[in-house]
Parts: C-alpha cells; structure tokens; sequence
C-alpha cells in the first residue's frame, strides 16, 4: 500500500485513519444545544413529534404558518442526520436498551454521532486528498496535508462536536476540487458535481454563499495567473454559467420552498422570525439588533482576542501566510489561486459577522462562524511547505514543524472536556479569558485530582447537573458513560476495551502515514516539479 519508492496508494489508509479518529473522539453526544435542535427537526420529519416542543418557547423557537413552532435554522444539517436518526430511533427500541433507555448519552445520539461523523471524516480525506492531487502536490505532500485538516485544525474539534461545520468543510472542498477539475478536464459533469456541492451548502447556511463566490474566484485568479486568452476566458466564463447557475438556482429555490412551508413568505430568512420573536419578549433590544455589534468589535474579536483569535484556535493558518509571504514566487497558479481565495474567504466570513449580535458564536470552540474557511486556508501551509522546502529555508522549516506540533496540541487539548467548560469559567472568573491555556490548566489540574482549582461555582445558576456533570470527565464516550453511571458496567469495560483497541489502531495508520510522508522529503526535487 505504501512503500518508500515514491509509489504507493495511501488512500486506504487515510480512510482508515480518517475513520479511526472520528471513532475515538466520539462523546456519543451532539457537542452543542444547536445541533441537538436539528436532529429534533429531522425527527419531525418522518415522525409525529414536533420541530421544537412548546415548553422550550420562549428560549427556542419561533412562531410559523398556523402558530406552530420551528427551529430557525436551515434544513441541511436536519437532512444530513435524518438516515442516521431513522435507523437510530430503531436501534434504541431495541429490547436490550430497554432498562437503559431514557438516559444520556441516549442510544439514538450515540449512533447519529458515530455514523455522521465518521462518514464526514473519511469523505472529507478523501476530497482533500483528491483536491491536493489536482493541485499537483505529491502523494506524500497531498498526504500530509490531509493529515493537516483532520489533526492539526479546528476540524478536528468539530469532529468531536457535529456542528454544521465539518459537513460545510466537505462541501466547499468538494465544489473546489470538482469544478477546478472541470477547468482543466472540460469534463461538465465535474463542474455540476461541484455546483451541486456548494448549492447543497446554501441549504445548511445562506452565508456560505461566500463560499460559493471564492470558488468562483479561485477558477478566475487560476485563468488570470494562467494568462488566458479572452475567448478562452469567455468560453469557460459561458459554460460555467450555463451549468453551475441553474443548479445554485435550484438548491436555492428548495431552500425558499422550505421557508414558504414553514413561514409563509419566500423573501425573509428566519433571522428575520427570530428577530421578531426576540423583540416580542425584549422590547428594549436595539433597533437594528441582531446586527448591533460596532463593526470594529465583531472584525477584529476573530482576528486578536483571547477568547476567540483564530490564530489562537488554528495556528496553521500563521504558516499559510508565511509561506505565502516568503515563497509566493516560487507557487503555480493554481496554488497562489487558492491560497487567494481561502484568505479571502477568511475575511469574508469576518467581515459578514462582524456585526452580529453574537459574531463568537457564542457556545463554541474557537469562533464557529469563521473556523471552517479557516481550517481551509490552514491545512494548504504543511504541503506547501514540503512541496517548497528547498526554496523556503531552513528558518521557515523549524518554524513550520513548530507551529505543526503546535496546532497538534492546541486541537489535541480542544478534545478533552466538553467545550462549555472554559466558558462557565469565564462566566464565573470574569472575561475575557485565555482559553487555550486555561484548557492546558485544566487538563493537568483534572489529571492530578485538583478539579476544585478549576473554580467552578456548583451554586451557580449558569449550568445544571447535568452539564457538571458532562464538564468533569474526559470528554469521550467511554468515561462519560462511567461518570453518568447509568450504563451497566459490563458495557463501560466493552467500550474503554474498544476504545482502547481503536487508538492503537489510529496510532498506527497514523504512523505509517507520517513515516511515509517524512521519508519522502528527501525525494523533492522542486525544479523538476515546476516544469
């Protein structure tokens, strides 16, 4: 499969890989209250129950066509878990759940999280990987990079915790790979695989339009640092109007027939439901809420804050504006392309939230609104780096294996408690806080038995039990089936024997992936690959 010549297919192990971790990280909970909402709306689409249950209105919920409530969100999340949550429902009627059933972590959960996660890892290092190739990065180089995202950015967070970030990551990566291999190839049905994939991501949020647009701007800046000539430009510019702008007209037609069956009206996004419904019960709110925020507040919180600097949640993304910055003459077209249009996807989401009332994204790790475009202009850093080692110097490589085993860290340290935990510190110790080093501090505190140096308030009205007791064990399923104590312990012993087996078994595909990828370096010849 792999072998030290410079051939070899890594494809099945990174799938196996891929898997592995989403496996091991799993909590066997969705990670936030927003997605645990989602999965309710696709319960209500096949079963009796309804999108949001009438005693959680007033602190969810907005009011629709005939009074009745629903989610403000979009429906593509709600689709992605609805087959799991089918088949999960099922499951969880099983007989032999029958004395656990009721509790948390519930069967239905578990299985959701495990099969919709792992599903999105292993496609989303597979598109990586195909993407990388088309860059014309190497088999080692595209390799690393895959090992990049899934260890080394926020992906691996949201790996853990199935907010819609990890399936949009999937989808822009896709509607990038398949529409640049359609400019290369000519082939039409990579460029409606690609605008299929960025049209389904108007479905789980309106605003990776943005996405959508840096697409189009990758192909453009590919042409222009090509030098095209204007029929050329002109005759791809007319094809790919003519194919991508219908299928984005269609999933956004989809996403209207979703808000006229809920709402009534196919012109306002259920923001505008939220904020009619917010003002309702807080007259004081002010006249242009949700976009209240000053602007310099909500762009520069991204960029230098300590709560949710994306430079603190993604170091990576500091060597992708290295490397850019000292090699940028050495990089083809189409790498300067897209390293163009992720840093400008960057902005965008910056810029687009910057006045919301809530641009951290509140209940978070890391600013969730912006991480995913992050994670997309990070991971590029580690093959650019092999791929231009030779011209890059070797300050530039100490500082990328640095800034590497960093991120390593920082994402490794993401995983171990349930990512409240530093904000009810924060609520309790005052703001701002610096998260990432107060995570350091309670992984040690936690491991040597000094839980009460974490300073949590257990009178504190911000949380109930059963969020401490979800923010005081390792946040993987094993030990938060031990904590809660409602799981027989024959159980608890199958998963930690499980568990255990399948970290050896990420340890070492891991491994041999790294070991391919490190013995490889010294078979860059990078003349030879700018011809």
């Amino acid at each position: 499969m792999l072998n030290r010549s410079g051939s070899g297919d890594p494809r099945l192990l990174i799938c196996l890989a891929a898997a592995l971790l989403a496996f091991v990280v799993q909590s066997g909970e969705l990670g936030s209250a927003d997605t645990m909402h989602r999965l309710q709306t696709a319960h209500s689409f096949w079963t009796s129950e309804p999108a949001v249950f009438p005693n959680e209105y007033p602190e969810f919920g907005v009011h629709g066509r005939g009074g009745k409530l629903y989610d403000w969100y979009g429906i593509g999340q709600p689709l992605l878990m609805l087959p799991a949550d089918v088949v999960g429902t099922y499951i969880e009627k099983l007989p032999i759940f029958a004395d656990y059933r009721g509790n948390d972590p519930t069967v239905r959960n578990i299985f959701v999280t495990y099969t919709t996660n792992i599903l999105l890892t292993v496609l989303t290092a597979l598109v990586c990987f195909r993407f990388l190739q088309l860059l014309r990065f190497t088999v080692s180089q595209s390799t690393a990079g895959v090992l990049a995202l899934l260890f080394c950015t926020t992906h691996l967070h949201y790996t853990q915790n199935m907010m819609e970030n990890n399936y949009i990551c999937l989808l822009t990566l896709t509607g990038f790979s398949f529409q640049y291999e359609w400019l290369r190839s000519g082939s039409r049905r990579a460029l409606l695989i690609g605008s299929a994939a960025f049209g389904l991501n108007l479905l789980t949020r309106l605003t990776s339009a943005a996405d959508l647009f840096c697409g189009g701007v990758f192909l453009l800046l590919v042409l222009w640092f090509e030098r095209a000539g204007k029929e050329e430009f002109w005759r791809k510019a007319l094809t790919y109007a003519m194919t991508a702008l219908p299928v984005y007209a269609f999933f956004l037609l989809i996403d209207r027939l979703y808000q006229f069956a809920r709402f009534g009206t196919w012109r306002d996004t259920y923001v505008h439901y939220f904020t009619l419904e917010h003002r309702l019960h807080d007259p004081t709110l002010p006249a242009n809420y949700p976009w209240e925020t000053p602007f310099c507040v909500g762009f520069w919180g991204p960029l230098v804050s300590l709560e949710k600097s994306i430079f603190l949640f993604d170091p990576l993304i500091v060597l992708t504006i290295l490397v850019a910055a000292l090699g940028w003459k050495y990089f083809s077209p189409a790498i300067k392309s897209y390293v163009i249009a992720a840093l400008l996807l960057v902005l965008g989401y910056v810029s687009l939230y910057a006045r919301y009332t809530v641009w951290s994204g509140n209940f978070a790790w890391g600013d969730r609104y912006v991480s995913t475009a992050v994670e997309l202009a990070a991971f590029i850093s580690v093959p650019i780096l092999l791929k231009y080692r030779a011209y890059l110097g070797r300050f530039v490589w100490t500082a990328g294996m640095v800034l590497v085993a960093v991120s390593l860290a920082v994402q490794m340290a993401s995983l171990a408690f349930w990512l409240p935990l530093e904000i009810y510190q924060g609520d309790d110790f005052g703001h701002p806080q610096f998260v990432i080093w107060l995570r350091f501090k309670n992984i040690v505190a936690f491991a040597f038995g000094k839980m009460d140096a974490w300073g949590l308030n257990t009178d504190s009205m911000t949380y109930d039990q059963w969020d401490y007791q979800h923010i005081t064990t390792w946040n993987f399923l094993p030990f938060v089936l031990r904590r809660v104590g409602a799981a027989p312990k024959w159980v608890v012993d199958a998963a930690f024997a499980i568990w255990c087996a399948a970290i050896a078994g990420l340890l070492y595909s891991a491994f041999r992936l790294v070991e391919y990828t490190v013995s490889m370096v010294e078979f860059y010849h990078e003349p030879e690959y700018q011809k």
